[in-house]
């Protein structure tokens, strides 16, 4: 988006990181504006509307919204503690909540400013979009995920809502649910680095995914093609979740690696057996 013309906002908890990607971001276009706004807690309102208003003071608006909030680790049930499944739905579901509701008016404001009535192309753009990104493990389950798979299928519903009920005022609501892709922190921690070969295998399109693949999908979403796209999930995933099943996927062969009762290793992440 910012090498196509964008000035964007990032936020996030920890905030040499948020300001290091800002300036990473940046470089994608000369002249280009990103704000990295760290110390920001996606489960506190307040702390994720203040970070939106000091976006539209400094870029003066918000025309498109990515509610990327996510927290992950491969644990069975067994040693999935209240807290630490909580944890993961307080990060995903509330966090993408709150990312709507405090981006709302203005999501509202500029749709309002971009209207297309399917025939011809909006003299001023697009604008008035949000995008969830969220996941496939809850559409056949899988094991090692069950505190993940209970958080997407939360944020996939508050997105459909989204849309119905903001799509009269011109707001499109849309979810992209990513494969596996490579050099992304999600797969250290879903996947050992021995195991990578065969993982991919398993794929119908034989590979992992890549950033820029995710990046497309969100420049359509985002674009005029899309106009008419709202309340839709869109998985970019070569596949994969067809084949997901039981199987984790990531050298932990079903259902041995659960009888055994042992403390995931060998991902980045992770937490210890509390029943």
């Amino acid at each position: 988006m910012v090498h196509l013309g964008a000035d964007a906002c990032i936020a996030g908890r920890n905030v040499e990181k948020t300001e290091s990607m800002a300036k990473d971001i940046a470089t994608a276009r000369k002249g280009a504006k990103v704000l990295g706004i760290g110390s920001v807690d996606v489960r506190k309102f307040e702390s994720l509307e203040a970070a939106v208003e000091r976006c539209v003071k400094e870029l003066g608006g918000v025309d498109f919204v990515i509610a990327g909030a996510a927290g992950n680790f491969l644990a069975p049930v067994t040693q999935i503690s209240a807290n630490a499944f909580k944890s993961v739905i307080d990060i995903d579901v509330l966090g993408s909540y709150n990312t709507l509701k405090a981006t709302l008016p203005h999501l509202v404001e500029s749709a309002g400013k971009h209207k297309s009535d399917g025939r011809t192309a909006s003299s001023t753009g697009t604008g008035g979009r949000i995008i969830f990104i969220s996941a496939t493990l809850h559409y056949t389950g899988q094991a090692l995920q069950a505190h993940v798979s209970a958080a997407k299928a939360g944020v996939d519903s508050i997105s459909n809502a989204a849309a119905i009920e903001l799509g009269p005022r011109g707001v499109t609501s849309n979810v992209i649910a990513p494969g596996p892709i490579e050099g992304t922190e999600g797969m250290e921690r879903l996947a050992r680095k021995e195991d990578l070969g065969a993982h991919a295998k398993r794929i119908p399109s034989g590979r992992w995914g890549t950033v820029k693949e995710i990046a497309d999908a969100t420049v359509y979403l985002f674009s005029d093609a899309a106009n008419f796209v709202n309340g839709e999930i869109l998985v970019v995933d070569g596949g994969a979740w067809r084949t997901q099943g039981a199987n984790p996927g990531s050298g932990f062969s079903y259902p041995d690696f659960l009888l055994m009762d042992e403390t995931i290793s060998g991902v980045k992440g992770g937490k210890k057996a509390k029943l």
